[in-house]
């Protein structure tokens, strides 16, 4: 009987040392890639996309209420063009806003019944459904950008503000990826 009481004394002895391995275990097969995940995450948020919803109809047809969006952060303006739909710090907005760019540092932008010409080109846009009647002429000046939202009647943009140029530095994001709703799942343009 002694013998048999011996035995699980020394059982539960070696389950001491396998607690503390358990415990390591657990630490390096579940917290330590938890911590590693969530550092990556705000890595990649934080320096080079990120998630952004449309809460208004200012860019329809391309981007309607309630898409959800990845985009990537934008570190060099001389890659942006015309067409490109980017995210920008609106100083007079106080907001984020989501448009798309018409007018580059330089250009010369004039506006007749809701058609547009960059430097006496007209643009063909072919992503605008809804044309309103604005007259307007602007130039834009070096470092800052002119936008404008697909909806033209729908949209307060560069065309209605106080200050229609945005400085390069408040741009902060290029709209990549559709990823919701699952049906409209694809690249923008």
């Amino acid at each position: 009987m002694k013998e048999g009481i011996d035995e699980i004394i020394g059982e539960d002895k070696s389950n001491l040392g396998n607690n503390k391995s358990n415990k390591s275990n657990f630490f390096k097969d579940w917290v330590v890639p938890l911590v590693i995940a969530f550092v990556l995450a705000f890595l990649i948020k934080q320096y080079i996309l990120f998630k952004v919803y449309i809460p208004s109809g200012s860019m329809i047809p391309t981007l309607n209420v309630g898409d959800h969006l990845f985009v990537t952060k934008v570190y060099n303006l001389d890659n942006i063009e015309r067409g490109d739909i980017l995210v920008f710090d609106s100083k007079e907005l106080s907001d984020l806003l989501i448009k798309r760019v018409i007018g580059l540092p330089g250009d010369n932008i004039k506006i007749v019944d809701g058609q547009i010409s960059v430097n006496g080109e007209e643009v063909q846009e072919d992503y605008t459904i809804n044309k309103d009647n604005f007259y307007g002429e602007f130039h834009v000046p070096e470092g800052k950008y002119f936008f404008c939202g697909d909806n033209r009647p729908d949209s307060y943009d560069s065309r209605k503000w106080a200050n229609p140029y945005i400085n390069g530095e408040d741009i902060q994001a290029k709209a990549q990826v559709k990823v919701y709703p699952f049906s409209d799942f694809g690249s923008i343009k």
